[in-house]
């Protein structure tokens, strides 16, 4: 099985720079994408026919901001739009997909903001999609792919001295976010694989960024310890462009 997370920063700008010659490259078993920032019918529009796969969308209220989607080469058992919480649902931020074995679940958890303006409603956020979460793994296992909107560690971001506790996605409180959840009993593939390897899949449109490698690593995938014995590889593919943000995969034997 092999899963695919890509925050697109807008699916139809990514479609004009190639996203779906890379998509036919990267060859995905299940591919969940976040930031569409498109209405469900402009998603399906943009993409056009795609033989053999299921879309699933959920967009934002507001057009043109946020929302998600999932391109899946088998049809999920079930399909879940949001986490059944007005305050939270109105972005478009969650799809879970009921596969036989796991729910694989995609997120693109929201920014707190310049100033760090909602990084209070960021941590309801967080411990809501934590309980989310855990009454599904009561069902079975979960894998949970997307943007999470925070560098767990110092190693996965280029400048943490100079961001921790003062821009969005380095803040103590993020980070604490993050901890609850691999504390319920999830793991960081790529970090449980390769513990001491810097690599970045977010670098700002300003200023190099990406070609000096400044970045931020964003995009993860956790799965259900459940799932432990499973993971066969886990990688941030660098060399694909299209967005300010770059795949990461997760392969599962």
């Amino acid at each position: 099985m092999r899963l695919i997370s890509w925050n697109l920063n807008g699916i139809r700008a990514a479609i004009k720079k190639d996203f779906l010659k890379s998509l036919a490259a990267l060859q995905p078993d299940v591919l969940c994408v976040q930031e569409t920032k498109a209405q469900d019918f402009q998603v399906i529009e943009a993409v056009g026919e795609l033989e053999g796969i299921h879309l699933y969308c959920h967009s934002a209220v507001r057009p043109g901001y946020s929302g998600t989607a999932m391109f899946s080469r088998t049809e999920p058992l079930s399909i879940q739009y949001g986490m059944d919480i007005e305050e939270h649902d109105q972005e478009g931020r969650v799809i879970a997909a009921e596969f036989p074995e796991y729910f694989v679940v995609t997120v693109y958890t929201p920014n707190s903001g310049d100033g760090l303006k909602r990084l209070e409603y960021r941590e309801r956020w967080d411990r809501a999609f934590r309980k989310h979460i855990l009454q599904m793994e009561q069902k079975k296992p979960v894998i949970i792919c997307g943007d999470l909107n925070v560098c767990h560690r110092p190693i996965d971001i280029a400048r943490p001295q100079a961001n921790y506790n003062k821009s969005a996605g380095y803040t103590q409180i993020e980070i604490d976010g993050l901890d609850r959840l691999l504390d319920a009993g999830y793991i960081d593939t790529f970090r449980h694989l390769y513990p001491d390897t810097v690599k970045y899949s977010w670098w700002s449109m300003r200023g190099g960024a990406r070609e000096k490698n400044v970045g931020w690593r964003l995009d993860y995938f956790l799965v259900s310890k459940a799932l432990e014995n499973r993971i066969k590889s886990a990688e941030i593919l660098n060399e694909y462009y299209g967005s300010d943000h770059c795949p990461v995969v997760l392969e599962l034997k």
